[in-house]
């Protein structure tokens, strides 16, 4: 820090005279503190009272750093040189770094950031005190991960041929059991819990093995570990998981229950695919306490959140939730039964896999391996005295036909499908083989739908954007002065993705009798479409726009996860 810049700055503004100035030097030289910190010390102004002359002086914002999440990806630079700076990278977008300091005017610390980083730098004003304790903690991170790696590197850990058949599965375990190797594991699934991540991502190349955690619907690098340390990691989490670590041949599926206290354990389903250069592994994080099960809170338009109620409420007659994968389906059927799931009501679920456990619903969890297919659960069901069925994925004929022989015969199906939208749903079920007659019979709703990321509270900002691209987008043209897109800045809440969360979007559309009539004619999908939004029933585009317009979501977000009508 630059001593006399700060020093002449004060004595510039009259806040200390230059006794005193000499004096706080003498001080700060003679024990290797900084002038702040003396300034402070020796009781010439608060810690607060210093920040906002700084602050003020420079026309820089102030940071509370207890108040902010550092984006970790903002904090490549070595630890010992942000200390020598005192300087802490926030957040990083592009090639702009916004950069907390303690001196802002000290500019040979910043022109030393700028070179290393490679960045533009942005600077906002932190309190000494809170900086080196941020840079503490980093240190410890810092110190914690090279230890890990240190030991991982020192190891020497064999990596198989691919092609050996016979393996000695007991010596390899004993040699991933090493503490090196459970450390950086347990790393890897605690850090995704805290980032709160829905999948973890282990993947083998020629020369690098990657791990990227997807965090909101978008996947992210997170770390590289060293190339040797790829068959150790992966045996490790089989052995976790209860899989074979000796076959490496055939794709592999397991589950992993992790036990954070006495009441809060998270599960991790494991899936184990052979690659061209090794074992890719990907883990869904499946955390009870994370569940939302209510209703009112996923993101339905009222209007249609009633109308899925009353679909769910039904005696008898199948209700159908559609959309490709990681698209909240699993989520919304368990909040439809958690609503339903009363003692008075028998629930049974077939599901591959279960991914969560419920009091008072009885759940199959679908083996292909040993002949419990949907379809043979299905006949079993029928036999169990249900009231209400949940199917976890309609896959093929045989077992849409029972689900819609069971919503003709006096009970309530709930089901997932993968269509692209509501009204291609009923045509994919007459390519499959079910009669257009039993279709318009049995299925009472459709509802599709989308997870799109919403815009982090905490830097939300309005948004220019051309009117042509909102008419491209299907803004109508007369609701064009309506619409004020927002979109988020980045912050260290977000870690500068300006997304903090998820929230769906969707079509939910009855079956109205005009559209029965279609049915029974084949189903044609443009009409079913014609009728439904003639009857209120919004697009996929036209739910997400209706975000946009609220300001939940981006434009560029809109158009990302829907597509054109």
């Amino acid at each position: 820090m630059s001593h006399s810049r700060l020093g002449d700055l004060l004595l510039r503004h009259q806040r200390i005279s230059r006794e005193q100035l000499d004096m706080v030097m003498r001080e700060a030289t003679l024990h290797g503190d900084s002038l702040t910190s003396q300034l402070v010390r020796q009781n010439f102004f608060k810690e607060r009272e210093l920040v906002e002359f700084l602050a003020k002086t420079y026309g820089c914002p102030i940071v509370d750093l207890d108040q902010v999440e550092i984006d970790e990806n903002a904090t490549t630079i070595p630890v010992n040189i942000l200390r020598k700076n005192m300087a802490l990278p926030l957040k990083r977008k592009g090639n702009k770094l916004k950069l907390a300091v303690v001196d802002p005017y000290d500019i040979n610390s910043l022109d030393e950031i700028a070179f290393i980083s490679g960045c533009k730098i942005d600077v906002v004003v932190a309190a000494e005190s809170q900086l080196n304790q941020k840079l503490a903690e980093l240190s410890d991170t810092d110190a914690h991960l090279q230890q890990v790696m240190a030991d991982l590197g020192a190891m020497d850990v064999e990596v198989l041929d691919t092609t050996e058949d016979d393996i000695d599965e007991y010596s390899l375990s004993a040699e991933i059991e090493t503490a090196p190797i459970v450390r950086l594991v347990n790393l890897i699934l605690m850090d995704a819990i805290k980032r709160g991540a829905s999948d973890i991502h282990l993947e083998p190349y020629e020369k690098v093995l990657r791990v990227r955690y997807r965090i909101d619907g978008v996947l992210h690098e997170i770390m590289r570990p060293s190339l040797s340390m790829r068959d150790a990691i992966v045996s490790r989490l089989k052995i976790l998981a209860r899989l074979d670590i000796s076959e490496r041949r055939v794709p592999q599926d397991g589950r992993i229950k992790l036990r954070l206290s006495r009441a809060k354990t998270v599960d991790f389903r494991v899936s184990v695919l052979p690659m061209l250069f090794g074992e890719k592994v990907v883990m869904r994080l499946l955390d009870p306490s994370s569940l939302q099960l209510d209703m009112t809170k996923l993101g339905y338009p009222e209007e249609s959140l009633t109308r899925l109620k009353h679909a769910i409420h039904q005696p008898y007659g199948m209700v159908l939730v559609t959309g490709p994968t990681g698209s909240g389906k699993t989520v919304s059927l368990y909040s439809a039964v958690a609503e339903l799931n009363q003692p008075g009501v028998n629930i049974c679920t077939a599901e591959d896999p279960v991914e969560f456990n419920f009091m008072g619903i009885n759940q199959v969890n679908v083996d292909v391996d040993v002949g419990r297919t949907f379809p043979a659960v299905l006949r079993s069901f029928m036999r169990q005295d249900p009231d209400i069925i949940l199917i976890g994925e309609i896959r093929d004929y045989e077992t849409a036909a029972i689900g819609i022989k069971a919503a003709l015969t006096g009970h309530l199906v709930l089901a997932t499908l993968h269509t692209n939208d509501a009204p291609s749903t009923m045509t994919r079920l007459i390519n499959m083989g079910i009669e257009p007659f039993l279709v318009g019979s049995a299925v009472n709703m459709v509802s599709a739908q989308r997870l799109a990321r919403r815009i982090c509270p905490d830097c939300k900002s309005p948004e220019r954007i051309p009117a042509a691209a909102l008419l491209d987008a299907g803004v109508p043209e007369n609701e064009l002065s309506h619409f004020h897109p927002m979109h988020g800045a980045g912050c260290p809440t977000c870690n500068g993705t300006g997304y903090k969360g998820r929230t769906g979007i969707y079509q939910v559309m009855p079956v109205f009798d005009e559209i029965r009539e279609v049915i029974y004619a084949g189903g044609d999908s443009d009409r079913i479409n014609a009728i439904a939004m003639r009857k209120n029933v919004k697009t996929l585009r036209m739910a997400a726009l209706e975000k946009v317009k609220a300001g939940d979501i981006s434009l560029e977000e809109c158009l990302r996860v829907t597509a054109e009508d």
